[in-house]
């Protein structure tokens, strides 16, 4: 493929002119007719423009490098060696690799630097099913053992890692980790290593995931991890409600990231804040921090719209959310912790969430009792304080809240106001359960527990919501111009 930056109109005419002219010439000197056909009349380009927060200089296509898009052949020696010629740019403007329309296999591919992965709206990378085609790696220093099985993990579908600016994006074209495979073993126990994720991303800087459609995960769909600042935006992501562990977007030690415009359907949280587990995430010592989650739409019967934890052992800090949807979904903002965990949640203010047919609206849980191994250290307990939740409306609520702190380690600093909460028909006889917590409400219905009294009808904006930016709300998106020629 060869690629031509998109030109101001004057500049198009004045090119258009020169090709004319060279037409002109070429025949008058007697070119030959093979050289006349090199010469691309206007139809066979295509325009293409997209947001990003680096424009590249260089671009390919997969076919360039004896990609076949018939959804049997596998591309995978054909992806690693796309990535590997084009990694030769990095220094000189960049490059990016374009996955024209069809129906892409592949097995796992590493990325490169200075990179960008661009999906047509009508390309499809198809997870290969083919367990010889998943390399085992290490298991994440901060965890210490697989989520699956002890020891290590298959490598994800696209990996990088020590990388800095890297682009995966697309006009809305899917990768589809054909997951049910997956899913049957991990049913089954017949895992020897914990499942692949779609995208992971470790140790690298300037990400951005954007405008792509994820469907059946074998497990998490996009996982960046000991990274900085990152960009989720505009993806779809899509599992079976039942399909295990297949959370949508989890960011994991990770500084300064935005999750925004994004629809998630899963059998897992939507959105999984972590950092680390047990006694591998102290000793990590890597929160993460500096974190905004906006527009977020989600089903997820089962599980929550945003959790936090519950691998949180090396602590979650300075997490902002707002303008939440959830439908048919276990809970809205969940906190999942328990003994042993140790590391810290604090600093959170959510605002703004609109929910439809849930079991909880708010879940605070102390007693998550999964652990990595017998080496976790019962003295470890969390600091879970300055949860802030404002203006939320529910409807059709099993339970206002539950909300269990630890038995001298209470959740503190709590704070909930301007909430309405309509209860399902069949709701439980009380609404609110509170142990262990430690708090304030203004302005909120059904009356919420005595741990939690109430200031007033005047104090409904008592919860604070930031108003300062993070830095990743500053960087400027490029619009990125290319013309094309297949």
């Amino acid at each position: 493929m060869h690629i031509i930056p998109l030109l101001s109109q004057m500049e198009k005419t004045s090119w258009l002119l020169v090709v004319v002219v060279g037409v002109v010439l070429i025949s008058l000197l007697g070119g030959a007719e093979g050289r006349k056909s090199r010469i691309l009349d206007e139809s066979s380009y295509y325009d293409l423009e997209y947001s990003a927060i680096s424009c590249r200089a260089h671009s390919a296509s997969i076919t360039d490098f004896g990609g076949v898009g018939d959804g049997k052949t596998l591309n995978t020696k054909a992806f690693q060696e796309a990535v590997n010629q084009l990694s030769q740019y990095a220094s000189d403007g960049g490059s990016q690799l374009i996955v024209p329309a069809g129906q892409w296999l592949t097995g796992s591919f590493n990325l490169t630097s200075h990179f960008t992965l661009f999906l047509h709206k009508d390309a499809v990378l198809l997870a290969s099913q083919d367990i010889n085609e998943w390399a085992v790696i290490d298991p994440l220093p901060s965890y210490g053992h697989g989520r699956d099985a002890a020891g290590g993990r298959y490598i994800s579908l696209l990996y990088g890692t020590n990388l800095t600016d890297i682009i995966i994006t697309g006009e809305n074209g899917t990768i589809d980790g054909q997951g049910e495979i997956w899913w049957q073993k991990f049913h089954s126990k017949k895992l020897k290593y914990t499942r692949p994720y779609l995208i992971e991303i470790m140790h690298s800087d300037n990400i951005q995931i954007s405008d792509l459609t994820l469907v059946n995960s074998p497990s998490w769909n996009i996982h960046p991890v000991y990274s900085s600042n990152i960009i989720v935006q505009g993806i779809t992501i899509l599992a079976p409600v039942k399909s295990p562990n297949t959370d949508g977007i989890n960011p994991d030690s990770c500084t300064n990231m935005k999750i925004e415009d994004n629809y998630i359907v899963s059998g897992d949280d939507c959105v999984a804040v972590k950092s680390g587990w047990d006694e591998y995430g102290i000793n990590y010592g890597m929160p993460t921090s500096q974190l905004i989650i906006r527009r977020l739409t989600c089903i997820s019967p089962y599980s929550a719209a945003i959790a936090l934890g519950s691998e949180m052992s090396g602590g979650i800090q300075d997490v902002r959310a707002e303008d939440i949807t959830a439908i048919n979904t276990e809970s809205g903002v969940r906190i999942k912790t328990g003994v042993g965990r140790g590391g810290f949640v604090k600093d959170v203010y959510v605002k703004g969430m609109t929910l439809h047919t849930m079991k909880w609206v708010f879940w605070m849980t102390g007693n998550y009792g999964q652990h990595a191994d017998t080496h976790w250290d019962p003295n470890a307990l969390p600091e879970i304080k300055g949860i802030n939740y404002r203006d939320v409306v529910a409807e059709n609520v099993s339970m206002a809240a539950r909300l269990e702190g630890i038995s001298g380690d209470p959740f503190t600093g709590i704070c909930i106001s301007n909430v309405t909460i309509s209860m399902a028909k069949k709701a439980k006889k009380y609404p609110w359960t509170c142990t262990d917590i430690e708090g304030i409400t203004s302005g909120v219905q059904p009356p919420p527990c005595q741990l939690l009294p109430d200031q007033g009808p005047e104090k409904t904006e008592m919860c604070s919501f930031p108003t300062e930016s993070f830095a990743i709300d500053n960087i400027e998106m490029q619009r990125c111009s290319y013309r094309l020629n297949y």
